[in-house]
């Protein structure tokens, strides 16, 4: 199995967390979602969730302003410009099944085939709890539209299946209730916000950490309406890791 996030048992201990993340709110030292690294020491910002070592730790309104300007364009985009869900390290759970493992808070069996049965998960979006695996959708924090939009398009077949198979960030994928993406689907930050709002800060974080990460750009209502979330979350802290 691709080795990615936390153990279950950790992300279930992080739960809590996730209360001190409304940027209308008082914050709390972390604005981590369940599969997040532990709160930080009093006094100490943070990272976003997922973040590896040795990327660049930036306020939130920092990093917003890191993302390249530019116009998106939809030309040409077709869903299946993506390869979904493969499995690349070949162990028989592909990119899906991967996530929900990873995040899972009860740990699912797994039977023939990376078949998962029981288990429990926590969607971040939303803040519900779910104890079917079929219930819940794997989001990609930025749509592969919206990847397409904002430079996808110039990369070649095999970049763009990376992108949408990305295991080494924790931000890029994330497994939610099929209603939350679904409502989503392919708008961006100007647009949509999960519904909880304790959620809104950690999910600025991960839109910001994936469009570094990627190289992707944004364009002026994207970058405002990010810029208006950020005032609200002061103490949120984007790392991130340029992808190979």
């Amino acid at each position: 199995m691709t080795a990615r996030r936390l153990t279950p048992i950790a992300t279930a201990l992080l739960i809590a967390s996730l209360a001190g993340c409304n940027p209308s709110a008082a914050k709390s030292d972390s604005d981590s979602k369940p599969s997040a690294p532990a709160a930080s020491q009093p006094g100490k910002e943070s990272a976003a969730p997922g973040a590896p070592a040795g990327g660049s730790d930036l306020s939130l309104a920092a990093a917003i302003a890191k993302i390249p300007a530019g116009t998106e364009d939809r030309t040409g985009y077709e869903r299946d410009s993506f390869r979904l869900w493969v499995d690349a390290d070949k162990d028989g759970c592909d990119t899906r099944k991967e996530v929900l493992i990873a995040e899972a808070v009860k740990a699912p069996e797994q039977g023939a085939r990376c078949a998962l049965s029981g288990g429990e998960w926590l969607s971040y979006y939303d803040e519900v709890t779910v104890n079917a695996a079929t219930k819940l959708d794997i989001d990609h924090v930025v749509p592969l539209a919206e990847a397409w939009d904002s430079g996808a398009s110039k990369w070649d077949a095999e970049r763009r299946e990376q992108y949408a198979n990305d295991l080494d960030a924790d931000r890029s994928l994330v497994a939610v209730t099929a209603k939350t993406n679904r409502s989503k689907a392919d708008r961006d930050p100007a647009e949509w916000l999960p519904p909880a709002a304790s959620a809104q800060c950690t999910y600025g974080a991960d839109w910001v950490g994936t469009k570094l990460r990627w190289k992707l750009t944004a364009d002026d209502k994207e970058r405002a309406a990010l810029e208006k979330l950020a005032k609200g979350c002061a103490d949120t802290v984007v790392k991130y890791e340029t992808a190979p």
